[in-house]
């Protein structure tokens, strides 16, 4: 068992990484407005990292699992 291909699972990362930050940081500007960069950024992936691991990959993977394991 070879697992996933790498090309398409980078692509699917790609393809929710992006509007999840450009969501998060559309939310989020509000409250960090005028806060350094080092604590946005950590506010942003606090948030973004376990919805990641925990709600979207897992949904994504197992909706899109025969495109992500081509036979």
């Amino acid at each position: 068992m070879s697992g996933p291909n790498k090309n398409r699972m980078a692509l699917l990362t790609w393809a929710v990484v992006y509007p999840l930050i450009t969501s998060l940081l559309a939310v989020l500007e509000p409250f960090l407005a005028g806060v350094p960069m080092p604590i946005r950024s950590f506010v942003l992936t606090l948030i973004m990292v376990p919805t990641m691991v925990y709600l979207i990959m897992p949904t994504a993977t197992s909706k899109l699992s025969a495109w992500l394991n081509p036979n």
